[in-house]
């Protein structure tokens, strides 16, 4: 079994429950406020060691009470935390998050998170990597360190999961040295240009991610479940229907438990459909990180062979 090294955030999530989202310049009563540790790259990296991989952080906080708490919670997880930084000129990366009818929006303050330095990722991938190990990265670091990361990722033999989250355009040289490619519908719109509105639609952007040269690709589409398009052609993974009450984390939950069940060797299909009902079961709880199930909670709840549906009753 391989190691799943993650570089990517980490942020202090502070959330708030509202009956909808507000409109430009209105103000609306909350209630529930959580703060909970969370970061696309710490949630992934949670989802992995969760799932029974063993997986590695790099990443930069501050040198403040939240940097201590995101780097204690991912120890929790099983998460070694070794290489990641502790930078005294800036504040950890927080992020807002408004939670309305099973759904949220999020805005972030990267702060500590792109004080990480390409040398610095350099220094930690050289020392911790393994060939056939998997590098899973974001882009809530600065993208220039994750560009090159991937290229030094590649150079050592690395398998590379790319999660292009935020959405930002991707060099022409870095598709090609993706061995996963991992998006949403909003994501994959923007990295391809095209609108995701219906089935052909999906394949054609899959398709141009290919073309791109990008190995294997995912696109995962909420209550509509997933599309993947690899050397197996063309396939759909339905969502598990599920009593949702937050969304946070649940897709990084999903490339988390994809990287893990790559990593011990399992096929792209079968990580597919154990990621979907891991990042199902992950909204029917409020929060990013404390919502991410472990590999046995999945499987209590579906069954290990998916012959068990999960019981919404029970929430």
């Amino acid at each position: 079994m391989s190691k799943v090294v993650v570089l990517g955030s980490l942020n202090m999530d502070v959330s708030i429950e509202a009956d909808r989202i507000p409109s430009a310049g209105e103000t609306l009563e909350g209630r529930d406020l959580l703060l909970g540790p969370g970061g696309k790259g710490a949630n992934q990296a949670v989802a992995s060691a969760r799932m029974g991989a063993e997986t590695l952080m790099i990443g930069s906080v501050g040198s403040d009470l939240f940097g201590s708490e995101l780097i204690d919670s991912l120890a929790h997880a099983g998460v070694s935390t070794g290489y990641i930084k502790r930078e005294a000129g800036d504040a950890t990366g927080t992020a807002v998050v408004i939670r309305s009818s099973g759904d949220n929006r999020i805005i972030v303050s990267q702060g500590a998170n792109h004080s990480l330095g390409v040398r610095e990722v350099g220094d930690a991938l050289s020392v911790v990597a393994q060939p056939d190990d998997i590098l899973l990265t974001q882009l809530e670091c600065a993208p220039l360190v994750v560009w090159e990361a991937i290229r030094h990722a590649k150079s050592l033999g690395m398998l590379v999961v790319l999660n292009p989250s935020p959405a930002h355009a991707i060099p022409a040289d870095i598709l090609p040295q993706v061995d996963l490619l991992c998006l949403n519908e909003t994501e994959c719109s923007a990295v391809t240009g095209c609108q995701q509105d219906g089935e052909e639609s999906y394949r054609r952007s899959l398709e141009a991610l290919i073309e791109g040269g990008a190995k294997r690709a995912v696109l995962t589409l909420g209550p509509r479940g997933s599309a993947a398009l690899d050397e197996n052609g063309y396939y759909r993974i339905p969502a598990e229907r599920v009593a949702a009450v937050d969304t946070t984390g649940a897709g990084d939950t999903f490339v988390g438990t994809l990287s893990a069940f790559l990593s011990r060797g399992h096929e792209l299909r079968e990580a597919m459909e154990f990621a979907t009902k891991a990042a199902a079961l992950a909204t029917t709880h409020i929060g990013a990180q404390g919502s991410i199930p472990t590999i046995e909670e999945v499987e209590s709840a579906f069954g290990k062979d998916g012959e068990n549906e999960w019981d919404t009753s029970n929430n």
